[in-house]
């Protein structure tokens, strides 16, 4: 009898573990349930969707029952969409008129989240604002000691976005002020650059693709923007495809999924066919074990393992930016890519051998020699780079443990870092192997 207690509360246990695994509902959470009731107001109807938490990637939707390939997973009526068409029916759209230059649709839905926030309990959309992510993870948003733990090309990368974001301020900071006659504080203390920064990420990070027609009062930049409350809450996974798109019959946002999906677990939605590079710069995570990931190598790595007294050294460097060679040069899970290849074939041509530089660049072999030398650099180029995700990664958990504020974002670092690591060290591997096939 005892035995048999034991392995009743094992399975207890286990059923316990695993239902933490697949997610622990949060439907009975005051701003779901508000923004469930704003929904159906608007025309939602309630689908197999209930918001839950995941170990693995927080917040997300979990399905009540099994999805099969072709299933609707979620169908949002117009009206619940917030639009730039959202944004000229509010009380901001005689502004946005007469405004010269145009703005653009971009600045028009920032400035609508940020007067909506402060509108508080007196705005219409505050079901929706309630459960938007109060801070984001996007490099605009990381700390200068963080960003500066990030592989060189996604740090490079990071700055144009900061970049961006303060243009994108200080070119706005007018319109903002012609918006005073709504407020009674100052526009300076609400259209404020943090503000604009939060308003950008919920934007950057969570807008669905939707074409619409340009309006007049806009500048030409493309209105395809559309925030999607609720719908908003399904996570990326690199795995799953689905089909979405606005249905004009039904005059509703759908997502059909094209996997299956079991009863109670996660229902995800695929981005695109975006690395862990990508995905942390546009959305502010990354994906483990993400088939799609690649290992950026800078042009500056690249020209460090040739002779700065090879003659042709500069015309080799025009030749490889004149045709594209020095920008997207990566290892992935299957080794160095064809493109890395390529230039470092080019940069290793003997001077005998130069003249051959166009069939080096359609692929084809020039010398026994010329082969035998990529090869060793390219496993060098690929040595260094573990080394120095290496000491990045120890850098990480120094700082994680004299800085407990940046512990958040430190770990989203880490997680690059470590599938950076991971996909080097499969690298190396596989070169070692060409290596010893050719020797």
């Amino acid at each position: 009898m005892k035995k048999s207690r034991g392995r009743t509360g094992r399975k207890r246990r286990r059923k316990h573990l695993q239902s933490f695994m697949d997610g622990v509902s949060c439907s009975h959470k005051l701003e779901y349930i508000n923004l469930k009731k704003w929904l159906k107001d608007r025309g939602f109807e309630d689908s197999n969707l209930r918001p839950a938490q995941f170990w693995d990637t927080g917040r997300g939707l979990m399905t009540t029952k099994a999805l099969q390939a072709g299933d609707l997973v979620i169908s949002l009526p117009e009206k619940c969409l917030l639009t730039t068409g959202t944004v000229l029916s509010s009380c901001l759209g005689e502004y946005i008129m007469k405004w010269k230059p145009p703005v653009s649709p971009l600045i028009a839905l920032c400035t609508f989240l940020i007067a909506e926030k402060h509108a508080g309990e007196k705005s219409l959309w505050k079901p929706y604002l309630d459960v938007l992510p109060k801070t984001y993870t996007c490099p605009v948003c990381l700390e200068h000691d963080v960003v500066s733990l990030l592989p060189e090309p996604l740090r490079k990368k990071a700055r144009e976005q900061r970049t961006t974001v303060h243009e994108l301020y200080m070119s706005s900071k007018a319109f903002f002020s012609s918006l005073q006659p709504l407020f009674a504080e100052n526009t300076g203390t609400i259209f404020n650059y943090s503000a604009l920064e939060w308003a950008w990420c919920t934007i950057n990070t969570r807008t669905i693709y939707m074409k619409h027609s340009r309006r007049e009062c806009f500048s030409f930049e493309p209105d395809v923007y559309a925030l999607a409350p609720y719908l908003d809450l399904l996570n990326h996974s690199p795995n799953v495809q689905v089909k979405a798109a606005f249905n004009e019959q039904t005059r509703s946002y759908e997502v059909r999924t094209n996997s299956q999906c079991k009863k109670y677990k996660e229902v995800f939605i695929c981005y695109g066919p975006h690395d862990n590079q990508r995905l942390l710069l546009e959305y502010g995570f990354v994906a483990m074990n993400n088939p799609h990931s690649s290992v950026y190598v800078s042009s500056d790595t690249l020209l460090k393992y040739f002779p700065p007294l090879d003659k042709q050294r500069n015309a080799k460097i025009s030749i490889l930016k004149d045709h594209d060679f020095l920008e997207n040069l990566t290892f992935g899970w299957d080794g160095p890519s064809w493109r890395l290849f390529t230039a470092l074939k080019l940069l290793s041509l003997g001077a005998d051998e130069f003249t051959s530089w166009r069939r080096t660049l359609l692929g084809d072999v020039i010398s026994a020699r010329n082969e035998q030398q990529t090869l060793t650099i390219t496993a060098k180029i690929c040595q260094f780079l573990i080394e120095e995700t290496q000491h990045a990664l120890l850098q990480i958990s120094q700082l994680k443990r004299n800085k407990e504020n940046l512990k958040n974002q430190l770990t989203l670092v880490e997680a690059l870092r470590l599938e950076d690591l991971k996909i080097l060290q499969k690298s190396a591997e596989i070169l070692c192997n060409l290596n010893m096939a050719t020797t």
